[in-house]
């Protein structure tokens, strides 16, 4: 799957300063060991069942090491993997590949995991109208490949930034001296088509921000007793947000009460890196 430019200028940052990292001033052992000019191809395998995403990273790893490393992918992301599916094929520089293989097999191993947990949730979904969002919870400096991992397990992006959407959380509500004057001391002020989310704790909160007119209701750390209650009473004048802590054992009665959205923050933050491996043909 072809990434968009900003997703591929964040990676190739990453890129360069994880190679950095691995390498600095070169890869003493392959470099010690492979001629300069030797050739190979190796093949990545899943070790685990899952969902891969990554893989346009992973070539851009191998290709800023040697340009001319062939790259071929034999499924794109998005793709559901099982023990020993074959992933892609690499060939050129035997160097390029030694070297470029942990830091390829990291960002794999990383976003692959955040597109299994969540095509986790969203499966645990299915027949609901309810979305499984993501959060800003994401590695730093990762966010836009985190959140491109969840696309591609097929979970939907809630904010990107501090910058796209309004957030008015517990913290801006009690020094702004409550929902009412936080939102109409933004309102006036933000950019048209940004979007207002207010984050609510009680039924009370819930009605004082439908009369503010926010466009999403954030449900947070409610019981589903009082979810489904707060879903009436937004009655479709605004969207609504299930968060804070949701374990996927609880998604569909959470889902019956009719929210529109329920936010996993362990989406990202608490991912398990999916089991893939690089190994040289014989």
């Amino acid at each position: 799957m072809k990434m968009e430019t900003n997703l591929i200028i964040a990676a190739d940052k990453l890129i360069a300063l994880a190679l950095e990292e691995d390498i600095k001033s070169g890869d003493i052992t392959t470099d010690l060991l492979i001629p300069q000019d030797a050739e190979t191809s190796a093949f990545i395998l899943a070790k685990a069942e899952g969902i891969v995403a990554g893989l346009p990273v992973a070539e851009m790893v191998f290709k800023s090491l040697k340009e001319s490393i062939e790259w071929l992918p034999e499924m794109e992301d998005g793709a559901k993997v099982t023990q020993k599916t074959l992933i892609a094929r690499i060939k050129g520089s035997h160097r390029a590949i030694l070297t470029g293989e942990r830091t390829a097999l990291n960002f794999l191993q990383r976003m692959s995991g955040i597109a299994t947990l969540t095509s986790k949730y969203v499966e645990a979904l299915a027949g609901y109208k309810t979305q499984i969002l993501d959060t800003r919870k994401t590695l730093p400096a990762h966010r836009l490949l985190d959140k491109y991992s969840v696309k591609m397990g097929g979970g939907t992006n809630h904010r990107i930034g501090l910058y796209d959407m309004v957030m008015i959380k517990d913290n801006h509500i009690k020094v702004a001296g409550g929902i009412t004057k936080a939102v109409s001391q933004i309102r006036g002020k933000i950019q048209p088509g940004i979007k207002i989310e207010v984050e609510t704790s009680n039924l009370g909160e819930v009605k004082e921000a439908i009369e503010c007119s926010a466009d999403i209701i954030m449900l947070d750390n409610m019981t589903t007793e009082m979810m489904r209650d707060a879903v009436q009473i937004i009655g479709g004048k605004a969207k609504s947000e299930a968060s804070g802590s949701i374990k996927i054992d609880r998604l569909k009665e959470i889902a019956e009460t009719g929210v529109d959205f329920i936010s996993i923050g362990a989406l990202t933050h608490s991912v398990n890196a999916l089991d893939i491996g690089m190994y040289i043909d014989d």
